[in-house]
């Protein structure tokens, strides 16, 4: 297989951050030509492509690292540019960074270990497939807050006043969500049952949103891939 280094004229290198992207260029050497940074947006974006045009005017590449995080804006515009992009893993850092300086190195490292590597990874397809992700992902999401909800009012249940529990815990799971989130807490009862009872609608009500909201994402995933011209969260009207 070709090397990367073979292939281009040089490499721009890109460490991604939520607010700011530091970037080096790299020719097929290893020898760093310049490097500079920007803001994590429309025009920071534009700001790096004019920069690896001047220092890498023929064939470039650029190596990202967090293409499915922090990189995900630059390497959609890059993509939509024309330009050629790959992934690099980040690398484990400690929890207190350098600042501008490390990050620089950092950059220099992607482009470095681009041109060195011989199993470049391409960045994951994005359109239908990251909408789909994003959609599993939230439904994900979704289901396991309903189930710690539901190990909430369970454990509320076995705690709750005896005519509370006594009521409840002959009910059937669906039956019993149903039911707290309809109970009321009156006056005429003590401050404990009023409460709990309070605590057992709040829970049951919260259960239900979930499940309504997993059973609605899930029903995407049956009508198929969303699509430019559909809104994929159209089931909220």
């Amino acid at each position: 297989m070709t090397m990367l280094a073979e292939q281009v004229d040089g490499v721009i290198g890109v460490d991604t951050h939520r607010d700011t992207l530091a970037a080096a260029a790299v020719n097929p050497i290893g020898a760093v030509l310049a490097s500079t940074d920007a803001s994590a947006n429309a025009r920071g974006y534009r700001r790096l492509l004019d920069f690896a045009r001047k220092h890498i005017p023929g064939r470039r590449c650029w190596a990202l690292e967090g293409i499915g995080s922090y990189g995900a804006g630059l390497a959609t515009f890059l993509d939509q540019a024309g330009e050629r992009v790959v992934e690099v893993c980040r690398p484990k850092r400690p929890a207190v960074r350098g600042g501008r300086k490390t990050d620089r190195i950092d950059a220099i490292r992607a482009a470095k270990e681009a041109l060195s590597t011989d199993h470049l990874i391409q960045p994951r397809l994005r359109g239908e497939r990251e909408a789909l992700r994003v959609l599993l992902a939230t439904r994900h999401s979704a289901v396991l807050a309903s189930t710690a909800a539901i190990n909430q009012l369970k454990a509320l249940i076995v705690s709750a006043p005896d005519d509370l529990r006594a009521e409840l815990r002959k009910l059937k799971r669906p039956a019993q969500v149903k039911r707290c989130a309809q109970l009321r807490d009156r006056l005429a009862q003590g401050i404990e049952h009023r409460i709990t009872a309070r605590a057992l609608r709040s829970t049951a009500q919260r259960i239900q949103a979930l499940q309504a909201e997993a059973k609605a994402l899930a029903s995407i995933f049956r009508q198929g891939p969303p699509t430019e011209s559909v809104d994929p969260f159209a089931f909220r009207s």
